[in-house]
């Protein structure tokens, strides 16, 4: 008995070893990441001292003092931090090098304009401003250097976390196709079907850097999930609809036992005010700005073959009420005539003007009218049409959640999803949006909404052979389901 309880000890101790070092490592990869971020920062701040000192110091009628000029340089490093925090910039062993270098640039152009305006509104009438936009050049060399200098650092530091996923009724092909697709973050070596029993998946655990618990039944999840905490063991999973709920459900201290309140009420009536103010402000704004150019695209789709420049759809939005969405015409005229479908990646019904429309997002401008007039907002669920809502609820019931906000021109699930990203997992992402809505999250989600006009794979159609986003495989889409009940 003695012998057993020192080898207890023992192995208690080598545990409590692995993890503090486990801490060490985690905590210098973060400083690492911080000195990184940091010297992206100081880099373009050091470029617009330069330009600032060198050119638009000396044209101020009433020149700063040094302290002036200090504080000045330090508002554009916060400004450049905000911006790259916003659009995610400054993750850069988080997302790929083509990620970071479209953030970086948009928070590098965002901050410059703003900086322009502010030198205006100092100087009290605008200043030449081609200074600005060669600074804005010498940043993009600056930008692109740093991303493959320190894609090259926490590369050489930090090698692919190798995992083991753990699995139950779903296969996750799917989803380790998607995580192996970053080779130089994720490892994915091993996986293991939850029949061969806790111990041994337990023995397994210890070989790997991490875990995926991928969508194992409620009871069954917990278990591995308290394990991986007991045991300081990295831990990614699929949240369950239930589980997004509950993200979004406040603490209450009234007892001595811990509550949870979801109130699943959707918006208060104060944010639901504030959200309308915005939806205003800004596609009103948005409406005079764009009109030359709505103009020029209205010529384009009615040159190209005569036909109607809008079109008008029916759509749901809060509470499942129906409105007539408005978009420029991408397709041929007749392209529904047998029945509604989604844009496939090929779909010949598309016209050439229409598609290059589609990968810039223009077709979607006047939707601003939409939310002008209060059937949309600018940052909701997109819109979905009633039949392809009624072919998505006989596999998921629970699609008509997204129904408790108005539907939106950009939302949650643009954002950070694709155009085919199928409605189990577009749900979760509208339902994240809804259960953790702020003023301040809508403003976020225009501005990232600006990012993936360039990226292709978001406007993307579902593949040739399905009329809507729902996989091949309903079956796994039911399964899903069952177990949330």
């Amino acid at each position: 008995m003695i012998k057993i309880k020192k080898r207890r000890k023992t192995r208690a101790f080598d545990t409590d070893s692995r993890d503090t070092v486990k801490n060490k490592l985690e905590d210098f990869k973060r400083f690492i990441i911080f000195c990184l971020a940091s010297l992206a920062v100081i880099a373009q701040t050091a470029v617009f001292a330069y330009v600032w000192y060198d050119f638009y110091r000396g044209l101020i009628f009433a020149p700063f003092w040094r302290k002036g000029n200090w504080v000045l340089i330090a508002i554009y490093a916060l400004i450049n931090v905000l911006f790259s925090t916003f659009y995610g910039g400054l993750r850069v062993g988080y997302l790929k090098r083509i990620d970071v270098f479209y953030s970086m640039i948009l928070a590098a152009i965002c901050t410059n304009v703003v900086t322009y305006f502010q030198i205006t509104l100092i100087n009290r009438w605008f200043l030449d401003p081609w200074p600005m936009v060669e600074m804005t050049l010498v940043q993009f060399v600056v930008i692109v250097i740093w991303i493959f200098g320190s894609r090259f650092i926490y590369s050489r530091l930090y090698q692919a976390r190798k995992l083991l996923v753990i699995y139950g009724d779903r296969d996750p092909g799917d989803l380790i196709q998607k995580m192996n697709s970053r080779r130089d973050k994720y490892n994915i070596s091993g996986k293991v079907h939850i029949d061969i029993g806790e111990k041994e998946i337990h023995k397994m655990m210890r070989n790997y850097d991490g875990v995926i618990i991928w969508d194992l039944p409620s009871n069954i999840r917990n278990k591995y999930l308290k394990y991986c905490f007991a045991h300081s063991i990295r831990c990614y999973l699929s949240p369950k609809i239930s589980d997004v709920i509950l993200m979004g459900s406040e603490r209450i201290h009234l007892f001595d036992t811990p509550l949870l309140v979801a109130k699943n009420m959707g918006l208060s009536i104060e944010q639901r005010a504030a959200k309308r103010l915005l939806d205003i402000v800004v596609s009103g704004i948005g409406i005079i700005v764009s009109s030359p150019l709505m103009l020029i695209i209205s010529l384009c789709v009615k040159l190209y073959d005569g036909g109607p420049v809008f079109y008008f759809q029916d759509r749901l939005t809060l509470g499942g009420k129906p409105f007539k969405i408005c978009k420029f015409r991408s397709m041929r005229v007749d392209s529904e005539k047998n029945g509604a479908r989604l844009a496939s990646k090929h779909d010949s019904r598309i016209t050439p003007v229409g598609r290059v429309l589609r990968d810039l997002h223009l077709d979607e401008l006047p939707q601003l009218f939409n939310v002008f007039i209060g059937d949309m907002s600018l940052v909701g669920p997109r819109p979905e049409r009633q039949t392809i809502m009624r072919e998505y609820r006989r596999e998921l019931p629970e699609f008509y959640y997204r129904l408790k906000v108005k539907a939106g021109l950009t939302g949650y699930a643009q954002v950070y999803g694709k155009y085919n990203t199928t409605p189990y997992d577009k749900l979760k992402l509208d339902l994240f949006y809804i259960e953790n809505y702020s003023f301040f999250l809508d403003l976020k989600l225009l501005l990232m909404t600006v990012k993936i006009f360039f990226q292709k794979e978001v406007s993307e159609g579902v593949d040739d052979n399905q009329r809507n986003a729902l996989k091949d495989s309903v079956e796994d889409l039911t399964a899903e389901t069952e177990k949330e009940k």
